[in-house]
C-alpha cells in the first residue's frame, strides 16, 4: 500500500508540474490562432497540401484557347483588334461548343471591325463577356461590352488575400443596387442548364448557391485558418485541380489555321484569354504549379474556378469545406493532450523524441487525408502545440533521466555506504576486538568462541538491517541483531538508547571509565529527514566505539546533546590518549593524514546538515568529537 500510494504520489507530481505548461501551450495556441498569429502558416500549409496531392486527369469538359506570345507578334498589335477576335469566335462557334467565355476587356472598340463584333455578341446567345464591377484596394471598374445582354455578363473581379495570393472565388456580389453575377457563375450556369441543372438558393444555407444537390459553402470572415477576412459577397473557396495538365491550351492560332480535333470544342466550355506575360494579365495562385512559380494566367484561374463547380455537381468532386470552430478547437486540444502524454507513453527520451516524429507524421497524413476529401482541417496549430509540449516534455524527461541516473547512482552509494557501516560498527568492531585479544593477550579458545558466534550474529543481521532501512524504507536504526531504533520519536531519545547500548559493549576502554556526565536534551528535528537522524545515531555510536577502544586510560567521559543559541551540538569529551597514534600517522604521511571512515562519515553528514564537524585535542589530554549545526537550515539546503 505504501509503494502504491508513493507511486501515485509520483505520478501526481509529474502531472501537476507537466499539466500546467501543457495546458497553457494549448491555450496560447488558440489564442495565437484567435488573434490570427497564425494565418500566413495555416494558408501555406493548405498551398502546400493542395500541390502536393496525386495529379488528376485533364478536365476535357474545359478547353483554354490562349492568345499567346507569337499570335500577338502575328497579330502585330496588342490589345487584339475587334476583327481578330470576331474571326476567332466565328470560327470557335462552327464546331458548336455548349459556351464560350471571352476572357478579354472589351467595352470600347479596338481597331477595325467592331460593327461585326457587336452582331455577333446580339446573336450568339451562349457567349460570355467580362466586366469589373469593384474598385478593390484602389482598383477602377470596367464596363462590359455594350452589345452583350446582361444575362451573358459576369464580373472577374477577385479578392486575394493579404499576402496577395488568391484562394477565393467570388461568385456575386451587390456593388450598387443591381445584384451581379462572376465569369465563373455565368459559364457554370449556360454549361450545367444543358443538363438541366439551374442555379438555386442554397437548403442548409439560404444564402448559399446551389447546382442540384450540391450546395457551395459560403466562405466565412473565419472559416478554416482565416481571422477576420472580407467575406462581403458570396465567396467559396477554391479547390484547384492538380496535375501537370488539367486542361487543354491550344494557342489561337491553331484554332484559325483549323488545326484543331472537333470534338475538343463540340458541347464543351472554351475560354479565351491572354496567355502572354507581357499583357500581364496574371494572378498570384500559389496552390497551383506553373511555369511561372505562383503566377498564374487569368484565364487559367476561372478553368479551375469553372472546373470545380462542374466536376462537383457531375462527379461528386470535393468542394473545400470546414469545420465549425468548436470542432476545430476540439482537434487542436487533442493533438496538445497527446504530445502531453507522450512522456508518459514512452520513457526514454529517444523514444519520445521518435513517437513525437510518427505522431507528427501522422498528424499531417491526417490532414493530407482529409483534404483529398475537401476538408481544409488546422494543421499548423495543432502541429504547434503538438511539438512543443512532446518536446517540451522530452527536454524536461531528458533532465529527468540525468536526474534519476543520478539519483540512481547516489542511492546506490549509499547503499554500498549503509552497508559498510553498519558491518563496520558492528561486525568489524568484534573482529577487531578479537584480534586485538590474540594478538595482545592470548585469549582462550572459550573467549575466541564467543567473540565468533557474536561476530556470526552480528553478520546474519546486517542483511535484515540492510533490507529493513533501505528496501523497504524502514524508519529504523539498527543497533544489533535484536535492538532497533525507531526513529520518528524524538532524536535526543534515540541518541540516548545509542549511549546506553554502545556503553555495554565489550570494549577494553570503557573498562576504566569512572565518571560520566551525561546531557540529553530536547534538539529541534523538525527538519530532519530520517537519513539525516540515521546518520546522526552513527555518528554518536562510532565516536563511543573509538573512545572504547582507543581511548587508553579514560577515567571521564561528557556526552552532549542539546540544543543552544540555535545550534543543535552532539559532543562527547574523553581523557584518554587516543590522539596519540592519529598524531604519529599524520607525522608520518603529512601529505595524506590519517582519516578513518568514521571521520568520513562525519564530515559528510555536516555537510548534509549545513554544519561543522571537530575533532581536536582536549586539556590536558584527551579528545573532542562534536558535530553542530543550525535548527534551521540554510535556504539554498532547503530544496
Amino acid at each position: 500500500m505504501h509503494r502504491i500510494r508513493q507511486r501515485l504520489q509520483q505520478e501526481w507530481q509529474i502531472w501537476r508540474v507537466g499539466a500546467f505548461p501543457g495546458l497553457m501551450v494549448i491555450v496560447l495556441g488558440v489564442i495565437a490562432r484567435l488573434t490570427g498569429n497564425l494565418v500566413f502558416f495555416e494558408r501555406f500549409a493548405l498551398d502546400t497540401l493542395l500541390r502536393l496531392r496525386p495529379a488528376e486527369p485533364t478536365d476535357e469538359r474545359v478547353l483554354i484557347v490562349g492568345v499567346d506570345e507569337e499570335d500577338i507578334r502575328q497579330i502585330g498589335t496588342y490589345p487584339i483588334p475587334d476583327q481578330e477576335l470576331t474571326e476567332l469566335l466565328e470560327t470557335l462557334l462552327t464546331y458548336e461548343p455548349r459556351v464560350i467565355g471571352v476572357d478579354i476587356i472589351r467595352d470600347l472598340p479596338v481597331g477595325s471591325g467592331y460593327a461585326n463584333l457587336a452582331q455577333l455578341f446580339g446573336e450568339a446567345t451562349n457567349v460570355v463577356g467580362i466586366e469589373q464591377i469593384l474598385s478593390y484596394q484602389g482598383g477602377f471598374t470596367i464596363d462590359p461590352p455594350p452589345a452583350l445582354p446582361t444575362n451573358q455578363v459576369g464580373f472577374v473581379d477577385t479578392i486575394p488575400d493579404r499576402d496577395g495570393y488568391i484562394r477565393r472565388s467570388l461568385l456575386g456580389a451587390q456593388p450598387a443596387a443591381e445584384y451581379k453575377f462572376s465569369f465563373t457563375l455565368r459559364i457554370t450556369e449556360q454549361y450545367l442548364s444543358g443538363q438541366g441543372i439551374e442555379l438555386e438558393n442554397g437548403i442548409r444555407d439560404p444564402s448559399a448557391m446551389r447546382f442540384g444537390s450540391v450546395e457551395l459553402t459560403r466562405f466565412q470572415s473565419n472559416s478554416g485558418g482565416y481571422v477576420g477576412a472580407d467575406a462581403a459577397g458570396n465567396q467559396i473557396l477554391i479547390n484547384v485541380r492538380s496535375g501537370p495538365t488539367p486542361f487543354r491550351i491550344v494557342p489561337m492560332r491553331e484554332i484559325l489555321a483549323g488545326r484543331i480535333a472537333a470534338d475538343w470544342i463540340r458541347d464543351r466550355i472554351v475560354l479565351v484569354g491572354v496567355t502572354a506575360l507581357s499583357a500581364k494579365d496574371v494572378v498570384n495562385v500559389a496552390a497551383i504549379d506553373g511555369p511561372n512559380p505562383s503566377l498564374v494566367y487569368g484565364v487559367d484561374l476561372q478553368a479551375h474556378a469553372i472546373s470545380q463547380i462542374i466536376s462537383a455537381v457531375l462527379e461528386g468532386r470535393a468542394l473545400l469545406k470546414v469545420w465549425p470552430d468548436g470542432w476545430e478547437y476540439g482537434w487542436i486540444a487533442i493533438w496538445g493532450l497527446l504530445g502531453m502524454s507522450l512522456g508518459r507513453i514512452f520513457l526514454t527520451p529517444t523514444k519520445i523524441l521518435l513517437g513525437l516524429g510518427v505522431t507528427c507524421a501522422a498528424l499531417i497524413g491526417a490532414c493530407y487525408t482529409l483534404l483529398l476529401v475537401g476538408w481544409w482541417i488546422p494543421l499548423v496549430p495543432s502541429l504547434l502545440v503538438l511539438v512543443l509540449n512532446g518536446a517540451g516534455l522530452t527536454a524536461a524527461l531528458f533532465y529527468r533521466y540525468q536526474q534519476d541516473l543520478k539519483t540512481r547512482l547516489v542511492e546506490r552509494q549509499r547503499v554500498i555506504n549503509q552497508t559498510f557501516d553498519t558491518i563496520h560498527n558492528g561486525p568489524l568492531q568484534i573482529l577487531a576486538r578479537l584480534l586485538r585479544y590474540i594478538r595482545e593477550q592470548g585469549a582462550s579458545l572459550d573467549q575466541i568462541y564467543l567473540d565468533l558466534e557474536s561476530l556470526d550474529k552480528e553478520l546474519r543481521a546486517v542483511y535484515e538491517s540492510v533490507r529493513r532501512e533501505i528496501l523497504t524504507e524502514s524508519n529504523s536504526f539498527h543497533l544489533n541483531s535484536s535492538l532497533e531504533l525507531d526513529l520518528q520519536s524524538p532524536t535526543h531519545e534515540s541518541l540516548y538508547e545509542i549511549y546506553n547500548h554502545t556503553l555495554m559493549r565489550e570494549f577494553p576502554c570503557f573498562k576504566t571509565l569512572k565518571v560520566k556526565f551525561i546531557e540529553f536534551e530536547d534538539i529541534d528535528n523538525r527538519r530532519l529527514t530520517i537519513e539525516e537522524k540515521r546518520g546522526l545515531c552513527r555518528f554518536l555510536e562510532e565516536s563511543l566505539c573509538n573512545v572504547g577502544k582507543y581511548a587508553v586510560g579514560v577515567t571521564q567521559l561528557e556526552i552532549v546533546c542539546k540544543q543552544k543559541q540555535k545550534q543543535n551540538v552532539i559532543r562527547i569529551v574523553d581523557n584518554g590518549s587516543g590522539l596519540e597514534s592519529t598524531s604519529k600517522a599524520a607525522e608520518a604521511n603529512p601529505l595524506k593524514p590519517h582519516e578513518g571512515r568514521g571521520t568520513q562519515q562525519a564530515r559528510q553528514l555536516a555537510q548534509q546538515l549545513g554544519g561543522h564537524f571537530r575533532r581536536v585535542p582536549n586539556t590536558p589530554k584527551g579528545l573532542i568529537c562534536e558535530l553542530t549545526w543550525p535548527t534551521r537550515k540554510p535556504w539554498f539546503r532547503r530544496f
